[in-house]
């Protein structure tokens, strides 16, 4: 198929219409089955990796909301009223929020995993194996149970931290798709139950799919997340009836969704946009192809969370700020929960721009001043 040609700026606007920065979504559903998934992340410096990615992209969004939509409160929503899950994408082990119907593409990962080499995620050890018995029939005796309801169980040699031997067959049963996240409690912790008590009966009934529908299924999925991605010559293969080519200038070949297509209408692309700056998660979808990031906006972002302090050039947790069709700079601030402050860090923005009311629509948002 022809390249479409388009210039950076139509290229950025584009990006950020399809991505829900423009137009919110109503809901978290809508949110959710839009992108394809969401990305979870458990550290909580200024609010959590996926709200900080859905604040921006769901009407009147507030903090813990995506765990309320996974989980309900307490008690925790029943399977049949659940409408989607946590669990790891296939390709990366990255724990994200899906949708339902993502269920029987995971299903061959899952049982592949029981085979393979993996501390957190691979195949059961020899006291892992001795211990699921006990820990399954005290789940499904008791209803949804914590790692820290099996105090006995000694601790596990062969994964990072002081990780006990139930945290480690949890996780891995987990990952095996014989045990689901029924809902999480304080701290965040994990309480895992039966499948059939998490998900929708039906749900479970499907059958798995073929090894080429998955394949299609991620490569979609990729289109989904960003929206304008670069594609592998394998993955283009998979979807070319799908995607329509993008050519920007000088930078390497794009692909959209030709269901994305519509908002490319130049009228609309060229409607103000808000003048507000967005401060942007730092795994947001609109940066997290770094190469994308770099050559189409010309920010060469990178998240420093698990860089040594003396090597970060941004802060921990740097939020980059979108103003317009521009990556202006960032700010990394930190939620002061007990003096109920928002306290920043560092900042760096290009002169001319303010983040004044970006900051404050932060701290009110986190409940902060």
């Amino acid at each position: 198929m022809t390249p479409l040609p388009l210039s950076a700026e139509t290229a950025r606007r584009f990006m950020r219409r399809a991505l829900l920065l423009d137009t919110p979504a109503p809901n978290i559903s809508t949110a959710l089955a839009h992108h394809g998934y969401i990305q979870i992340d458990p550290i909580n410096v200024t609010g959590r990796m996926h709200d900080l990615i859905l604040r921006n992209r769901v009407r009147d969004y507030r903090e813990g909301g995506l765990m309320r939509h996974l989980h309900g409160g307490d008690p925790p929503l029943p399977a049949k009223h659940r409408t989607a899950f946590e669990h790891h994408l296939p390709f990366a082990n990255t724990l994200v929020a899906f949708p339902l119907d993502a269920w029987p593409y995971l299903l061959a990962v899952m049982r592949s995993r029981q085979h393979r080499t993996g501390a957190w995620s691979g195949r059961l050890s020899p006291r892992q194996k001795e211990l699921v018995p006990r820990l399954l029939a005290e789940i499904t005796a008791r209803g949804p149970l914590s790692s820290e309801d099996f105090t006995d169980t000694g601790r596990s040699r062969h994964v990072w931290g002081r990780a006990t031997q139930a945290k480690a067959t949890l996780q891995k049963l987990f990952f095996h798709g014989r045990l689901l996240i029924a809902h999480r409690g304080d701290g965040n912790r994990r309480y895992y139950d039966l499948p059939e008590r998490v998900l929708p009966a039906a749900v479970l009934a499907r059958p798995e799919v073929k090894k080429m529908e998955t394949a299609r299924w991620e490569a979609r999925l990729k289109l989904q997340q960003r929206r304008l991605a670069r594609l592998k010559r394998q993955e283009l293969a998979l979807v070319e009836d799908l995607v329509q080519p993008i050519k920007i200038d000088a930078l390497p070949l794009l692909h959209c969704l030709r269901s994305d297509l519509p908002l490319l209408d130049l009228p609309a692309l060229r409607s103000v946009l808000p003048a507000t700056p967005l401060l942007l998660a730092p795994l947001d979808p609109l940066i997290y192809d770094r190469r994308v990031t770099s050559t189409l906006w010309g920010f060469d972002y990178t998240w420093e969370v698990y860089t040594p302090p003396a090597k970060r050039k941004r802060g921990y947790y740097a939020l980059p700020v979108l103003a317009g069709t521009e990556i202006v700079g960032h700010v990394d601030p930190k939620a002061d929960r007990r003096q109920r402050r928002l306290r920043i860090m560092a900042r760096s923005v290009r002169r001319g721009h303010k983040i004044t009311d970006a900051v404050r629509a932060l701290a009110g948002w986190l409940g902060l001043k």
